[in-house]
């Protein structure tokens, strides 16, 4: 059976990227309420004794997890990438979804930024959002991490889409930049530092909105400046979820945009 892939039209893009974005923050918002837990990510922590598992319990339970999702064929779609390798895991179950032929290049170009944003998230994301220390919620606190990075991964990566229907829109500029091997110069034209500045600012009034204890009390999404008081009662604080944005999640779609171009007329 043929899918719906009409994943080209910039308002499909567009409102699947702001779709995202709640996605996210509410994955954020579940994480925040444990602490940062650094044995599960640590090979051999005492609480693993006697389990069988060998590698760090946050690796183990990657892998058990994207097994599963591999059976349900979720990393044959462009923008679902494995953190595990990918020969590792099992053959979907399902039936291979149809693609048109028109999307080819979405179908054969693989970019996999998944090593960085794991690293990104553990190092940066991670003690930003909670606090330090040791809460025993390691179970938990392992599938947080788990649902967050697969909605970061998926975010990032649909800069396949982006990408792909950017260069349709502008054929010669990117295949002219593209033959050149000038990543700057793409990177330059893909970049629109205005609707980047629209993310940012739409993900911190999201993260005012959905980071507060709601009572029958006006919101502060639309008052005056957050002061640092009431900053310290957010779920997360909105100033990190748009840093989050500004310096990883964007950053990282812009590359991932980068080279996919950089292949593209490999596959026309």
């Amino acid at each position: 059976m043929a899918q719906d892939w009409d994943y080209l039209d910039l308002p499909n893009i567009r409102a699947t990227l702001i779709r995202q974005e709640d996605t996210i923050l509410f994955n954020l918002i579940e994480r925040a309420q444990f602490k940062r837990n650094l044995n599960v990510y640590q090979k051999g922590a005492d609480f693993l004794a006697g389990t069988g598992v060998e590698d760090s319990f946050f690796n183990h339970l990657l892998y058990e997890t994207e097994s599963i999702h591999s059976k349900a064929r979720r990393y044959t779609s462009p923008d679902e990438k494995p953190f595990c390798n990918k020969a590792d895991l099992p053959s979907p179950t399902l039936p291979p979804l149809v693609i048109p032929a028109d999307m080819k290049p979405l179908r054969e170009i693989d970019v996999n930024l998944n090593k960085q944003i794991l690293e990104r998230y553990q190092q940066e994301v991670i003690p930003a959002i909670c606090k330090d220390g040791d809460d025993g919620q390691y179970g938990s606190a392992a599938v947080c991490d788990i649902q967050t990075l697969q909605a970061l991964s998926k975010r990032i990566h649909y800069g396949t889409f982006v990408a792909e229907s950017k260069f349709r829109s502008k054929p010669e500029e990117y295949t002219r930049l593209i033959k050149a091997g000038d990543k700057q110069g793409i990177m330059d034209l893909l970049t629109n530092k205005e609707v980047e500045d629209r993310v940012i600012k739409r993900v911190q009034l999201k993260a005012t909105a959905y980071g507060q204890e709601i009572t029958d009390e006006t919101s502060l999404v639309h008052g005056p400046a957050v002061s640092e008081e009431q900053l310290s009662h957010f779920k997360v604080n909105p100033e990190s979820m748009g840093k989050l944005y500004r310096d990883i999640i964007i950053p990282l779609t812009k590359d991932v945009e980068v080279e996919y171009l950089m292949q593209r007329l490999e596959h026309v």
